[in-house]
């Protein structure tokens, strides 16, 4: 009888991605996925903040009671920073970070054989490549995640992302290409490139070669229509970098550019690299090469040492930007990193009122961005069925969601007309 195995994945793209590779090399070793009761848990852990901590640990403790005989592997962020609290969680037999992923298969067996725990928490000071993951398909996708960079050399005050995933690794460009290729050959038309410092790529090659290379050469693939972005920093926004992207032809016109604070004094006490007038830079360079690109955000709400001031400034930058969403998080207080000790800390219901502020500026934005689309022709990607009975559904190339009446296939692109706004999404006529 083929033994069973289930993944259950937390936190980033990088992670999806990942998650991915290690159920192919499971596949290909004859393992069978099965979602309750299975031989082999693989939890791939977050650590991004305390709630990420708290959802890996319970998603071990429900793997335990799916089957309490199975072998339960951890690996990811959470596990990198905290090995030993995890392999002392009941029921965790393999403890793995964020490198040799490949290997819990081999390590899975193992503990079959053997019924002995196992860590294999290596110090990202002995990892100086990156680790080889790739896939062929993802399940139920038709854009397709691409993994080409990991670590962070950025070492913000309020996170442990570099002591998780370690220092900036780049994946060598013909790997790159020939997942392209693989990924064109099983039908997807559009790939997201993602890292945990993307706009990093390069930086540790002596190639030259940098992200724009990378977008470049993936555009060259016969069958890959879009290229998207994950996560870009600010100042990699050139406008060398916007015109080689906008020559592809195929790069998608939305650009997730982290904020995290609209306040130069909290910028600084972040360990941001940029101020919001470099911000506001980029985001109008990107406007002048890309007019309807969609711009995203991330915000932490209560940082310590935020004032009311402080608070305003943000609340009036986010309106002056008019991101076309906003993802609003309270600070999360981690224990390693700089911002843990930093007086004074802003009170809970502080953080919640200044949450809610927030979030009616943010709701202001983007339904003023929705409405600035209707009546434009947006390049849409079909995936599903809509929420909207009857209605098919998929992404703009400046990542909307519409819906439209017509018959059209999944992993379709056409051109939508955009006629209205329905519960936050876009509504149009195929042309």
């Amino acid at each position: 009888m083929n033994k069973t195995f289930n993944i259950i994945t937390l936190g980033c793209k990088v992670n999806q991605y990942e998650s991915e590779a290690v159920e192919e090399i499971f596949k290909s070793r004859g393992y069978k996925k099965k979602q309750d009761g299975a031989d082999i848990y693989v939890i791939n852990t977050c650590t991004v903040t305390n709630m990420s901590d708290r959802k890996s640990r319970q998603m071990i403790s429900r793997a335990r009671r799916d089957n309490p005989e199975a072998v339960i592997a951890v690996m990811g962020c959470y596990s990198q920073v905290k090995p030993d609290e995890v392999l002392a969680i009941e029921g965790v037999d393999i403890v793995l970070g964020s490198r040799n992923k490949e290997e819990v298969v081999d390590l899975c067996e193992d503990v079959l054989q053997n019924k002995t725990a196992i860590d294999r928490v290596i110090s990202l000071s002995e990892s100086k490549s990156i680790e080889e993951l790739e896939i062929s398909n993802q399940e139920d996708m038709t854009r397709a995640y691409m993994k080409i960079q990991d670590g962070c050399n950025m070492y913000c005050s309020y996170c442990l992302i570099p002591y998780a995933r370690g220092n900036i690794v780049s994946r060598d460009m013909e790997s790159i290409k020939e997942e392209a290729i693989r990924l064109a050959k099983n039908g997807y038309k559009e790939i997201v490139l993602t890292g945990i410092h993307v706009a990093s790529y390069g930086k540790d090659l002596k190639n030259g070669k940098r992200l724009i290379d990378v977008i470049e050469e993936v555009a060259k693939t016969d069958g890959i229509e879009r290229i998207r972005l994950s996560s870009m920093e600010p100042r990699h926004i050139t406008k060398d970098f916007l015109e080689r992207m906008k020559a592809t032809r195929k790069a998608c016109d939305h650009f997730h550019l982290s904020l995290q604070s609209g306040s130069d004094e909290i910028l600084k006490a972040m360990n941001r690299k940029y101020d919001t007038e470099i911000y506001e830079q980029k985001v109008k360079l990107i406007r002048e090469v890309f007019p309807n690109a969609g711009i995203t955000t991330d915000i932490i709400v209560g940082f310590p040492t935020e004032t009311e001031e402080n608070h305003r400034q943000t609340k009036e930058f986010v309106k002056k930007i008019k991101f076309s969403k906003t993802h609003l998080f309270k600070y999360s207080k981690r224990d390693g990193t700089k911002a843990a000790d930093m007086k004074p800390e802003v009170d809970g219901n502080v953080k919640r009122q200044r949450l809610k502020e927030l979030e009616e500026i943010e709701k202001a934005n983007r339904e003023n961005f929705l409405k600035n689309q209707i009546g434009k022709t947006l390049s849409v990607l079909f995936e599903s069925k809509s929420d909207i009975d009857g209605f098919k559904s998929g992404y703009s190339t400046n990542y909307l969601r519409v819906n439209v009446k017509d018959e059209i296939s999944n992993n379709e692109i056409r051109d939508v007309l955009i006629t209205e706004i329905k519960d936050d999404e876009l509504v149009g006529k195929v042309l």
